[in-house]
């Protein structure tokens, strides 16, 4: 005979009411208890039967989460933290990747949904399109966005173009002014909103200190390392290549330092290089870059949806996740300048910069301009 909640209750004295939430995780039970109460199921043999509570609820207890591709860090990262906050209430993660350009957007968006194989939806640096939207929100599932705000829903992410202005100010506070920008397009329609603000934020921050961004200087790497390497080597062959490159992730940012290497340029000292993300290759590759963590943001879009599931959320909208600045050995100032007083924080010291502002900052997300894409 299997153990069930009556046996959990009578070892750990508490109610039954009590010992059902702390198994689903719900945020008003107390940690302490939560733990207590899995430790004692743990021991007993405790099997929870998703079949059972999906009868009783009408749910599945699954969330469902869609990526644009699964090979990149940061939607690694974010997974993980998605599925060790559904994990701990008694969750599945059902996981949707497009796949890239070309994906199947119909399947992960609107069959799947539609047939209720999941209760809620976690989107990862996407944006919907009307028809979408439209018939998701039929099904009156909470959904929320991880990366990138979509209009309509809640956001659980970085303000990108507050994180492009970090970037742009820490280079410009060496003495850099050349400096060009390495991110990505929406390609094949994937609606990936984060390209486009990291991209507008980088150029707002430039024109506001009167410095000019040739087109030929906004490329794009694909976020992927290849691509840094690809784009770099086309850059850092020209004649008047930049003093600094701004890369809108650390995996490009790591393809431009391994181009410079094979250009025969020394980095810091003939180009400097600063990334986003805080990926751990990062570190040992010296490379400066501005921070975040994608795990918590996981963590934190799962608890969202959960608590708005079990009647306890609020769809406020969610404050920007932290960013911060953390300086390495990959950006100096350029050959032959001092940097102003006061403007650089001592290398391997992370530089904070709190909460971003509201998102909003960065112009609208759109089509990219001619960005100079490197050859095939």
């Amino acid at each position: 005979m299997s153990t069930g909640i009556q046996e959990i209750a009578t070892v750990t004295g508490l109610s039954k009411s009590t010992v059902s939430r702390a198994l689903r995780g719900l945020p008003t039970v107390a940690d302490t208890t939560i733990d207590q109460v899995r430790r004692v199921a743990d021991e007993l043999g405790y099997v929870p039967s998703s079949a059972a509570a999906g009868l009783a609820t009408g749910r599945q207890r699954a969330v469902g989460v869609v990526v644009p591709v699964i090979d990149r860090w940061f939607y690694v990262k974010a997974l993980g933290g998605v599925d060790t906050e559904l994990r701990r209430a008694g969750h599945d993660l059902v996981l949707y990747n497009l796949g890239g350009p070309g994906g199947d957007r119909d399947r992960a968006f609107r069959r799947s949904m539609l047939r209720h194989r999941v209760d809620a939806l976690v989107l990862l640096s996407l944006v919907l399109d009307e028809t979408e939207r439209a018939e998701l929100e039929l099904t009156r599932h909470p959904m929320i966005v991880i990366g990138g705000p979509a209009p309509g829903l809640r956001n659980v992410g970085v303000d990108d173009g507050a994180v492009s202005a970090i970037a742009v100010e820490h280079l410009c506070g060496l003495g850099h002014r050349e400096i060009a920008y390495l991110g990505g397009q929406d390609e094949d329609g994937m609606n990936v909103a984060v390209p486009y603000l990291r991209r507008d934020g980088f150029v707002d921050a430039m024109r506001a200190r009167g410095l000019s961004v040739p087109a030929d200087r906004l490329l794009d790497g694909r976020f992927s390392f290849a691509g840094g390497v690809a784009a770099a080597t086309d850059l850092l062959a020209r004649p008047d290549r930049p003093s600094a490159v701004y890369c809108a992730s650390d995996e490009m940012a790591l393809g431009v330092l391994l181009a410079a290497r094979r250009a025969g340029l020394r980095v810091p000292e003939d180009l400097s290089v600063i990334g986003v993300d805080g990926h751990e290759y990062g570190a040992v590759a010296g490379l400066t870059t501005v921070a975040q963590d994608p795990v918590a943001q996981g963590r934190d879009a799962a608890r969202a949806v959960l608590a708005e599931l079990e009647g306890q959320g609020h769809p406020d909208p969610v404050p920007p996740a932290r960013a911060e600045l953390v300086v390495r050995t990959s950006t100096a100032p350029p050959l032959g300048k001092t940097p102003p007083v006061g403007k650089a924080p001592p290398v391997g010291k992370a530089s904070p910069v709190g909460k971003a502002p509201p998102v909003g900052k960065a112009s609208p997300v759109g089509k990219a301009p001619s960005v100079g894409a490197p050859p095939a």
